[in-house]
């Protein structure tokens, strides 16, 4: 390798040296024109060093030492800027990305394993998933570090439809749902309505999720009878044994100085295979929960890329499409979601673009659907590992995690099987302890109880149903919230003021807070028409009109007003709202009066 690298560092400086000769030879030719060198070919910039004269005209076309401008350059610099082994600085991000995507694919097996079994399908089917949808969606979503598998959310929506009809079915509903996600998601736009999920629902999210990751690793510490493996079983020993050192190693590793540029759980996982391999520990591996056929290795186990062995027919569509839809929307909030996580997490001030990430997760679904796949979205946990492990300065982590994959698939099959569960299962339980929201426990009764219901309710819908049904359940839950409240939060303050002719004072109603659907109700209680003077102002300074609703709201008032013989006087709304009362009534209510003041009118508009 190194012989290889110095014989390209050569071959490059003698690139340079020609590029230099050429540029010094057409100087010569001309008197006024001049070519860039090879660093502004590169770069768009000039990076000649002026000689001392420039003018050819004055008989100087070289320095004071007799060296041609052109060659003033530096060769050796212009050969660097060719240098595909690129700075210090890439190559260190380039081998920490591909590091994070290495560790990442280790725990990527047994989930897309497992999912491949809640879905109905081989193993293979659920592996195969992972690196084309992974590659994909990494290489065009929205930021990097998103790792992206068959997810048990997705999984659990198709089931039924394997059952069914069989694995043919799930193909073409994995690339209707990857349609649907770049059409409404990605060209459309949809995507950004995630901004719009409140932050109690994003922690019932991120704590119903580590729930239900732990719930799925406390099925390898069952025996085949169902049992939980005792401690005084060599079983048992080693499966909590192995998976305690896992988690203890993977927090100890980033402390060790020497350590430090290793991510933490592929160092975990390689330490506790090898022990597991050399002591002899009567451990599970991943090729006894597949099965040996998953890790038979060879070109023999790569997919074939066809069209779904389905009957193209508008039978086919509505046996389909109420599945693909559901896996569409379960699998672009979770990615969503996760991507927000992962913004907080990297905190270099850039936010993922949602419509990048429907389009790679839609682009992803629909290529392993043609390679027989069944489709998926981004893992929390496994993008969580990947972000610990450096992997989110550059897409190389989850595209190194499925070529990493892929590569095991084929050729380090053997090797893959090997890998013991418990250090897998480590791993998941680091990362679990990681994405709950330890925070939401310490402020559970120092926030609203609204709030704190919202948090406990999207957790449950999580672990009992799936992720789009928690999400919906929670914002409308929180807008519902938010509407009681600000329907409850609107007054007025009432006085006696002169009214502008003598012997006669008006009554003034000031209000306070929004008026909009919630609050119609409680804004026509506001008022004592019964009771109230000849004429009524209405001033809406510290008030904002919201909708039509609101509108209706002071038309019905005014009326109410008229029909008693006395006039309303509106004050103080916005330009928008005044010219839409006008036309809702026509300007005829001579009882309905609305006066503009162009300097302190507030200027909004009403949705």
């Amino acid at each position: 390798m190194l012989i290889t690298r110095n014989l390209f560092q050569v071959a490059l400086v003698l690139l340079a040296t020609f590029s230099a000769s050429n540029t010094y030879a057409f100087e010569h030719s001309s008197v006024k024109t001049r070519i860039p060198n090879l660093s502004q070919k590169l770069h768009g910039k000039q990076n000649l060093v002026k000689p001392a004269a420039l003018s050819m005209s004055e008989g100087s076309a070289e320095d004071a030492n007799g060296v041609p401008p052109s060659q003033i350059e530096s060769v050796v610099k212009n050969a660097k800027l060719l240098n595909p082994f690129g700075s210090p600085v890439e190559r260190e991000t380039v081998v920490t990305s591909l590091a994070a995507g290495l560790a990442v694919s280790l725990a990527m097996v047994p989930e897309a394993i497992s999912f491949a079994f809640v879905a109905g399908v081989s193993p293979l089917v659920g592996l195969w998933t992972t690196v084309f949808l992974g590659f994909i969606a990494a290489a065009f979503g929205g930021r990097a570090g998103i790792c992206s598998s068959a997810s048990g959310a997705c999984a659990v929506v198709v089931a039924g439809l394997c059952t069914l009809h069989g694995p043919a079915y799930l193909s073409a509903c994995a690339i209707m749902a990857g349609f649907l996600q770049i059409i409404f998601g990605g060209y459309a736009g949809m995507g950004k309505f995630i901004k719009l999920v409140p932050h109690t629902v994003m922690l019932g999210f991120v704590n119903g999720l580590t729930v239900v990751m732990i719930r799925a690793q406390l099925i390898h510490f069952k025996s085949a009878a169902g049992s939980f493996l005792s401690l005084s079983s060599p079983a048992g020993k080693s499966m909590y044994g192995l998976t305690a050192l896992t988690m203890l190693l993977v927090r100890t590793i980033p402390k060790i100085k020497g350590l430090r540029v290793v991510p933490p759980t592929l160092g975990a996982v390689s330490i506790c295979a090898i022990a597991a391999k050399l002591l002899k520990f009567p451990v599970k591996t991943l090729s006894d929960v597949s099965g040996a056929d998953t890790f038979r290795g060879g070109l023999s186990v790569l997919p074939t890329l066809s069209l779904p062995a389905v009957p193209f027919t508008l039978e086919t569509l509505k046996i389909v499409a109420p599945f693909a839809i559901t896996m569409a929307a379960v699998g672009a909030i979770e990615s969503l979601l996760t991507m927000q996580l992962l913004d907080g997490m990297a905190d270099d001030g850039k936010r993922g673009s949602t419509k990048k990430e429907c389009f790679g997760q839609g682009l992803g679904n629909m290529a392993s659907g043609f390679a027989g796949g069944i489709g998926g979205c981004a893992l929390l946990g496994q993008s969580i590992i990947c972000a610990e492990s450096g992997g989110l300065k550059s897409r190389l982590s989850g595209m190194g995690m499925s070529l990493f994959l892929a590569l095991g698939i084929v050729v380090g099959a053997p090797l893959l099987a090997s890998v013991p569960i418990a250090a897998l299962v480590g791993v998941m339980f680091t990362v679990c302890m990681s994405t709950f929201s330890w925070s939401s426990l310490r402020i559970i009764n120092k926030i609203p109880k609204l709030d704190a219901a919202v948090i406990f309710l999207v957790s449950f819908v999580t672990v009992k149903y799936d992720l789009a049904k928690a999400v919906v359940a929670g914002v409308i839950a929180s807008a519902l919230g938010f509407a009681w409240k600000q329907s409850t939060s609107i007054s007025a303050n009432q006085s006696m003021v002169k009214a502008p002719s003598k012997g006669s004072q008006w009554k003034s109603y000031n209000l306070n807070g929004p008026i909009f659907f919630g609050s119609t109700t409680q804004f026509s209680n506001l008022f004592d028409v019964k009771n109230d003077p000849r004429d009524v102002i209405i001033d809406f300074t510290s008030s904002r009109v919201y909708d039509h609703s609101a509108l209706e709201a002071i038309n019905n008032i005014a009326d109410k007003y008229g029909e008693a013989g006395k006039k309303v006087h509106l004050r103080h709304l916005s330009p928008d709202c005044s010219n839409l009362l006008t036309q809702l009534h026509g300007g005829d209510r001579p009882y309905e009066v609305i006066e503009p003041d162009p300097r302190i009118d507030p200027v909004y508009g009403v949705a």
